[in-house]
């Protein structure tokens, strides 16, 4: 079990009423997965076999993306952390169950060095001040570390010497980028980022595959899990060398390129340029020549595969949080691929877009995976063959 139990019982962060981060403070791992496990049989009641959810091995310090907002107080003193939840108000964190520990210290070490170097921290109030947000990416495998500084402005005074400052403390940080948001805005970074320091990006490992991660790109946070939630996903498939695969909200390409190693062919189809543009990198950095992307809506490239008659074997989607259109639904029950392996992060939506397949495809199986232990999310993987 976790490093920080003992007898069943869970150690309860000191800012656990404050922050509002995490739903299961105080609450023993194990029950927490029955917790999780309960909600699943809850929602997809009568769908089809629900499996035994797949726990962590260590549910904490698992996030591999930490962001931290800077906020100043009336006296002067610059705290870092995370807003209060509904509100903007700054909860100041040190360190986190359930972020990692080394972010965490590099976060330390920049609210130290503001004070030093004379930066003024973003006033959301007054529009006035510089340093809005800090985030850190890590990569669980290679050890790569990216500092995002997210600025109101590209003028970032004695920028050299303040990267040279942090590594100093960090010399394993990799790669600083300045990502300049001068919107008054509640989203965390901005449009334009310049590279301060190294290649600009980090790369990962994710299940044998190489992915480039830069500051934008979504990659998932709990790298431990996300390999048993694609491994599973890939199993409850059964691919094989015959079977032509499109990866739905593809991203910057994870599924499809795990995909890519046991079957004939990978279409990605991705809406996110910036996602597609990474994702082809990623499919060069691991030399698949049998995957390629498509920037553009997944339904709307469905229906066009079944207009000119061709045929898909397996679908594999996965959806933001709200779930899936409708009218991506639809375009699968027009292509009928053989099988579909629906993921998500949100098993409310994902019980709602069942409902409007189950009348083509049999449910087979339900996998709830935690990963996001702590918190009430639960992840699903769901197999649905085609009724003949």
């Amino acid at each position: 079990m976790a490093r920080q139990e003992k007898a069943g019982q869970a150690q309860v962060c000191p800012l656990a009423k404050k922050c509002g981060g995490c739903d299961y403070q105080g609450i023993a791992y194990e029950e927490q997965l029955k917790k999780k496990e309960q909600t699943v049989k809850k929602l997809m009641k009568g769908m089809g076999e629900i499996l035994p959810i797949i726990g962590a091995e260590d549910p904490y310090c698992y996030r591999n993306k930490v962001h931290a907002v800077f906020s100043r107080r009336r006296n002067g003193e610059i705290v870092s952390g995370i807003y209060q939840e509904g509100t903007h108000k700054v909860v100041p964190v040190e360190t986190c169950q359930i972020e990692d520990q080394k972010a965490d210290a590099i976060i330390g070490t920049i609210r130290g060095l503001l004070k030093s170097f004379k930066i003024k921290v973003y006033d959301e109030d007054t529009d006035y001040g510089l340093l809005r947000h800090v985030l850190i990416r890590t990569g669980a495998k290679t050890g790569q570390i990216m500092v995002v500084l997210v600025t109101r402005s590209p003028i970032f005074p004695s920028k050299n010497n303040f990267v040279k400052a942090l590594r100093a403390v960090h010399p394993e940080i990799s790669t600083v980028v300045l990502n300049v948001n001068e919107r008054k805005t509640s989203m965390v970074l901005g449009a334009r980022n310049i590279t301060l320091y190294g290649k600009g990006y980090i790369e990962d490992e994710l299940c044998g595959c190489r992915f480039r991660i830069s500051p934008t790109s979504f990659y998932q946070i709990n790298p431990a899990q996300t390999e048993k939630l694609y491994k599973t996903a890939m199993m409850l498939a059964r691919l094989n060398k015959r079977n032509v695969v499109v990866d739905a909200y593809c991203g910057i390409g994870t599924i499809g390129m795990v995909a890519a190693k046991t079957v004939k062919e990978v279409i990605g189809v991705e809406l996110n340029g910036e996602a597609v543009r990474d994702a082809k990198v990623n499919a060069h950095l691991n030399n698949m020549n049998n995957i390629r992307f498509v920037e553009g809506d997944a339904g709307v490239f469905l229906e066009g595969m079944a207009d000119r008659e061709e045929t898909v074997d397996v679908v594999f989607m996965d959806p933001p949080r709200s779930g899936s259109s409708e009218a991506f639904l639809q375009s699968l029950l027009v292509i009928r691929p053989k099988k579909i392996v629906y993921i998500s992060c949100e098993p409310q939506t994902q019980a709602r877009d069942l409902q409007a397949l189950k009348k083509d495809y049999k449910i087979e199986a339900i996998q709830p995976v935690d990963m996001f232990p702590m918190t009430e999310k639960i992840e699903t993987v769901v197999l649905l063959t085609r009724k003949e």
